[in-house]
């Protein structure tokens, strides 16, 4: 079974406590709420992207409902944890991985299950071509300020870390490891950093206006 977070896991424990500590007809109540805590675990959806801290890894769910991976670094216990908590059989080494990826010296390319594109750029000469096409695209170096398409780039992964992303219609709703403005003892938040962005999209086209008279208007004198 793919990973599915805490929720299900306390609703489980309920669960269970309710079955063992009860003595009335009242405890199975308890083997209810274990059948909603394994319905709820199952129906977690998982994420359609993956992306590490350090921005040289990106795993993308492609059409077959499986990740396939754009790297520039090789990290066997990273894609070791992404594999087991998607429940996928696969080694780190898997050839298939990197099935439907598109790669040259300035970047790598690989499509969604809805066939839009996830670029991951190498070069600064990529992003133009990048933004242009891509639904998300992600880069260690510093993101272009006139991309029309959403950016992962080095000051979010710096900021955030490690993300999942899940598609949200034309955009994606974001979960960090470390959500920005969030404080923690053992995370704390950087001076500044106070954005709470958790979704973002390519912008919609902005619709023509069209400036013709109609013959409806008055004719000027001449």
């Amino acid at each position: 079974m793919a990973a599915f977070g805490i929720g299900p896991l306390i609703a489980a424990s309920l669960g269970i406590v309710l079955l063992g500590l009860l003595r009335t007809p009242l405890r199975w109540s308890g083997a209810a709420v274990l059948l909603l805590s394994v319905i709820w675990a199952v129906a977690v959806p998982q994420p359609d992207i993956l992306i590490s801290a350090d921005g040289h890894n990106v795993g993308v769910r492609g059409k077959d409902g499986r990740l396939h991976l754009m790297r520039t670094a090789k990290d066997a216990f990273l894609l070791k944890e992404w594999l087991a908590a998607d429940a996928d059989p696969r080694s780190p080494v898997d050839p298939s991985l990197t099935d439907g990826v598109s790669c040259d010296e300035a970047g790598c390319v690989t499509g969604m299950a809805d066939g839009v594109f996830v670029a991951l750029a190498l070069k600064p000469e990529a992003l133009a071509d990048d933004c242009a096409r891509a639904a998300l695209v992600v880069t260690v170096r510093q993101g272009p300020p006139p991309c029309p398409s959403p950016v992962i780039d080095r000051d979010r992964l710096r900021s955030q870390g490690t993300m999942a992303l899940r598609r949200n219609g034309s955009g994606f709703t974001v979960e960090a490891y470390k959500s920005k403005g969030v404080d923690r003892p053992w995370s704390p938040a950087i001076t500044g950093d106070t954005e709470t962005e958790v979704t973002f999209a390519r912008p919609a086209a902005a619709k023509a206006v069209d400036a013709t008279p109609s013959d409806a208007d008055p004719q000027s004198d001449e």
